[in-house]
C-alpha cells in the first residue's frame, strides 16, 4: 500500500502566549512554550505514530518569555515536540541542547514510549568531562511525543460526591495492580482505568464502605533506566514526565477519555477520586540524568539549583532534583496542572508527595509560602480535598502538624503509635490515646479539626497489613539491591515465626492482630485510610519497598479463601459502625471534661479496675490495657440542618497484653452490648446483653461495647 504523502503546514500565525501547551480551539491549534533563557525555539511535527519527523517550524513570536504560534491547519492527534536552542553552560545552570527532542511540559497526551539510550542525555555518557561535555546525537527516535488533544467529553449529570471530611474512608490503590488478577474483569481491561471502572470492582468498593479512592500516580511517568536494565518496572509511578497527560500504560483504549469515564463512573457510585501527585521533582534526575523536558526547556527556571555551584541541584526529594516553585512560571505550571485535573478531569482532590519540598523558599520550609498562598486564594483549588505528605528528605523537612488551614496530612505518628501499641511496646499507651482521639496535640493548636489527620497503619510505602504481622524484618531481595533499600523502621512483629507458616496458633494471632489494627483505625477520630488488599490479607512476602515489582508480588490476589472472606466482612462491619455512629466521626476534639448541660465527660479513660487513668498511670511503661468511655450525649457537632446530634455511649476496650484481663465495667442503668469483637473472625459481637460488672477481656484484643444513651440532648 502506498504511504499517504504529507502536505507541509504552510500557514503559521503569531498565536497567543496563553494558554500554555497545545490548545485546539475548533479551528486550529495554538502552541505556547515558556523559556526565559533560550534564543530559539523549534516546533517539530511528526506522523501519527510519532516515529517520523515531518516538519520543523520556528516560533518567531515571543511575549513575556513565552514563545508561541498558531497553526490553523493543525488538528487534534498531531504529534509534536520541541527543540530549544540556548547556552549549554552547566556551570551556569543552562543545559540547552537542540539535538534533544523535548516533551512539552504542558502536554495533555503522549504517543509512543521512551526507549532508553545514551542519545537521551545532553552530554556524552561515560565521557571524561561528564555533564560538561555536549552530545550531538538526535534523541527523537527514542522519545515519546506530545500529542494535540481534543478535550471534548460528555459529562452529563456528573456531580462531585462532596463527602464531608469527617465521613471519609480513603482507599489507596494502584490502578494497574488492583485489577490485574481480578477474575471478573475482562482480561483486555485488567490493569487499566476501564478495568477499575468495571461493575464488580465498583461493587467491591461500595460493599466495603469506601467513600474515596486515592490513586497512586497516574500522571505520565517513566520507567527508570536502572530498573529497565534489570528487567524491572517502576510500579508506583513516582517518576513524573508530564503533569497533564494521564499515564497511557493504564489505558486499554489509548484514549485520555478513558480516565474521564472512570471518574464519571466512580462519581455515579458516590465515590470520590483523589490523585497522588508528584510535583516536587521530575524524572530527569540529577546533573547526570537525561534531557527529556523541563531540563532542556529551561533548566535554570524549572529546578532549584545550588546557589554556590549551579551545575548541581538542591535535592530535597532523594530523586536528584527539586522543582523550583519560587519561579512564577514553574509555580504556574503546577497550578495550571492542578486546575486542569479538577476542571477538565473532574477529580476531587490531591495527595501531595513529599509536600514539604513544595514549601521550600531559599532552601527553607515556609509552610505559608507562595505555593500555599496561591492555592488558598484559588477559587477552584481551595474547594477540593488537599492532603500533604508532610515531609521531604531535606533539613527541616519533617512538618507533621504544621501545614496551613485547609490541608489534611498523612499522620505517620498515628501509624507508628498504633503499631507500637499492638506490638506490645512499652511506654506508647499515651501516644496511642492521643492518636486515637484525633491528634489534638498536632492539629488543635492551629485551629484545625480532627479530620486534619489522615490516619493509617499501612500505605503503599512500607509493609502491608499481612506482612506487618508476619515479619520482623524487611525482605526486599527481589528488588536487586541486596536488601539495602526500604525502611528499617517498621515497628512490626511476626507473632512468633518469620513469614508464612503452618503454625495454627501463630496464624490465629496474626489474624487477630490484623483485626485489632483495622478496628482501631476505623474507630479513631480523624480520616481513616486503608491500603488496597489489606482487607483480603494480601502479602508482598515481606517486601516493604515494592516500587519496582509490577508483578504478582504487588498485584492484589482476588482468589477467595474463608479467611479472606471473614476479614473482608470484618472491615465492612467496622466501617458500617463508623458510618452509623457520629461519635466516631467528630468534627471537634474531645475536651476531657463535662460539657455544659451534660452529666458526663465527653471522654474518660479507664483502668481495668474501673477507675479513671491518673497521670502516674499514663507515665507507667507497663500499661497495656485500658478503655475509653465515650459519651454520645456530649457531641458538640450539629447535623446538616442544624439539628443536635446524639449517639449511644461506647466503651472501647483495648488489651495489648499477652494475658486476658478482667475489666470492671462502669456503673450503668442501661445494659451494655458487644458491637465489635476482634477475637471473632468477622468481628460480630454477642446478640444478648452483658450480665455482671466485669468483662473478661481476652489477650491482644479490642472489644467495642455500646449502650443506649438515656440522657437528654442540649
Amino acid at each position: 500500500m502506498k504511504k499517504a504523502t504529507y502536505s507541509p503546514i504552510s500557514a503559521v500565525w503569531p498565536g497567543e502566549p496563553y494558554p500554555r501547551g497545545a490548545t485546539w480551539d475548533g479551528q486550529g491549534v495554538n502552541f505556547a512554550l515558556f523559556t526565559q533563557h533560550a534564543h530559539k525555539v523549534e516546533l517539530c511535527l511528526f506522523d501519527e505514530s510519532g516515529r517520523r519527523e515531518l516538519q520543523r517550524i520556528e516560533l518567531r513570536d515571543r511575549t513575556d518569555d513565552v514563545w508561541h504560534c498558531y497553526l490553523p491547519e493543525a488538528r487534534p492527534g498531531l504529534a509534536y515536540g520541541y527543540r530549544v536552542h540556548g547556552p549549554y553552560k552547566p556551570e551556569e545552570g543552562h543545559r540547552f541542547n537542540p539535538h534533544k527532542l523535548l516533551v512539552d511540559p504542558y502536554a495533555k497526551d503522549l504517543v509512543g514510549s521512551l526507549r532508553w539510550g545514551d542519545a537521551l542525555y545532553g552530554y556524552t555518557v561515560g565521557g571524561r568531562r561528564e555533564d560538561l561535555s555536549f552530545d550531538r546525537r538526535d534523541s527523537a527516535p527514542l522519545m515519546p511525543k506530545s500529542r494535540v488533544l481534543e478535550t471534548a467529553f460528555t459529562w452529563g449529570e456528573d456531580r462531585r460526591p462532596s463527602i464531608p471530611w469527617q465521613d471519609m474512608v480513603i482507599y489507596e490503590l494502584n490502578v494497574r495492580g488492583f485489577t490485574m488478577q481480578h477474575p471478573e474483569v475482562p482480561p483486555q481491561l485488567r490493569g487499566t482505568y476501564a478495568g477499575l471502572g468495571c461493575a464488580p470492582v465498583i461493587d467491591h468498593l461500595r460493599r466495603l464502605g469506601v467513600t474515596t479512592v486515592e490513586l497512586l500516580p497516574v500522571h505520565g511517568f517513566l520507567n527508570d533506566r536502572h530498573l529497565a536494565e534489570r528487567g524491572l518496572q517502576n510500579y508506583w509511578g513516582y517518576n513524573t514526565l508530564t503533569y497533564f497527560a494521564p499515564e497511557m500504560r493504564y489505558s486499554a483504549s489509548g484514549k485520555v477519555k478513558e480516565f474521564k469515564t472512570l471518574v464519571k463512573t466512580l462519581h455515579s457510585a458516590g465515590i470520590e477520586v483523589i490523585l497522588d501527585v508528584v510535583y516536587n521533582h521530575s524524572c530527569e534526575g540529577n546533573q547526570l540524568g537525561p534531557t527529556l523536558s523541563m531540563r532542556g526547556v529551561d533548566n535554570a527556571s524549572y529546578y532549584i539549583l545550588n546557589a554556590d555551584q549551579r551545575r548541581y541541584y538542591d535535592d530535597f526529594t532523594g530523586c536528584g532534583n527539586t522543582v523550583n516553585l519560587e519561579h512564577p512560571r514553574a509555580l504556574q505550571l503546577v497550578m495550571d496542572s492542578l486546575r486542569y485535573w479538577v476542571e477538565e478531569m473532574h477529580v476531587d482532590g490531591f495527595r501531595f508527595d513529599l509536600a514539604s519540598a513544595l514549601a521550600r523558599e531559599s532552601g527553607r520550609v515556609e509552610n505559608l509560602g507562595g505555593f500555599f498562598d496561591a492555592i488558598r486564594q484559588d477559587p477552584t483549588l481551595s474547594r477540593v480535598k488537599l492532603i500533604a505528605e508532610p515531609w521531604d528528605l531535606g533539613h527541616g523537612g519533617y512538618q507533621v502538624g504544621n501545614f496551613p488551614l485547609g490541608w489534611a496530612e498523612w499522620n505517620d505518628r498515628y501509624r507508628d503509635g498504633m503499631r507500637g501499641f499492638w506490638k506490645g511496646d512499652a511506654g506508647v499507651t499515651g501516644e496511642m490515646a492521643l492518636r486515637l482521639t484525633g491528634s489534638q496535640d498536632l492539629y488543635g493548636w492551629s485551629g484545625k479539626r480532627p479530620f486534619a489527620s489522615i490516619n493509617f497503619v499501612t500505605a503503599h510505602d512500607g509493609f502491608n497489613l499481612e506482612d506487618l504481622v508476619s515479619y520482623n524484618d524487611k525482605h526486599n531481595e527481589a528488588n536487586g539491591e541486596d536488601n539495602r533499600d526500604g525502611s528499617n523502621h517498621n515497628v512490626s512483629w511476626n507473632c512468633g515465626a518469620e513469614g508464612a507458616t503452618d503454625d495454627a496458633e501463630v496464624n490465629a494471632l496474626r489474624a487477630r492482630q490484623k483485626r485489632n489494627l483495622l478496628a482501631t483505625l476505623l474507630l479513631s477520630q480523624g480520616v481513616p485510610m486503608l491500603l488496597a488488599g489489606d482487607e483480603r490479607g494480601h502479602s508482598q512476602n515481606g517486601n516493604n519497598n515494592a516500587y519496582c515489582q509490577d508483578n504478582a508480588l504487588s498485584w492484589i490476589d482476588w482468589s477467595d479463601t474463608p479467611e479472606r472472606a471473614a476479614l473482608t466482612r470484618f472491615v465492612q462491619r467496622a466501617i458500617a459502625l463508623r458510618r452509623r455512629h457520629p461519635a466516631f466521626r467528630r468534627r471537634s476534639f474531645f475536651e476531657g471534661r463535662v460539657p455544659e448541660g451534660q452529666s458526663a465527660k465527653d471522654i474518660c479513660w479507664l483502668r481495668p479496675d474501673g477507675d479513671e487513668m491518673s497521670s502516674e498511670d499514663w507515665n507507667t511503661d507497663h500499661v497495656r490495657c485500658l478503655a475509653a468511655l465515650v459519651s454520645g450525649s456530649a457531641l458538640p457537632d450539629r447535623g446538616p440542618r442544624g439539628e443536635t446530634l446524639r449517639d449511644d455511649d461506647f466503651l472501647l476496650l483495648l488489651n495489648a497484653h499477652h494475658d486476658a484481663i478482667p475489666f470492671q465495667l462502669p456503673p450503668s442503668t442501661a445494659p451494655w452490648r458487644v458491637l465489635l469483637d476482634t477475637t471473632k473472625d468477622d468481628g460480630a459481637g454477642e446478640t444478648g446483653k452483658l450480665e455482671g460488672a466485669a468483662y473478661a477481656l481476652p489477650s491482644r484484643s479490642l472489644v467495642l461495647l455500646g449502650r443506649e444513651n438515656m440522657g437528654t440532648p442540649e
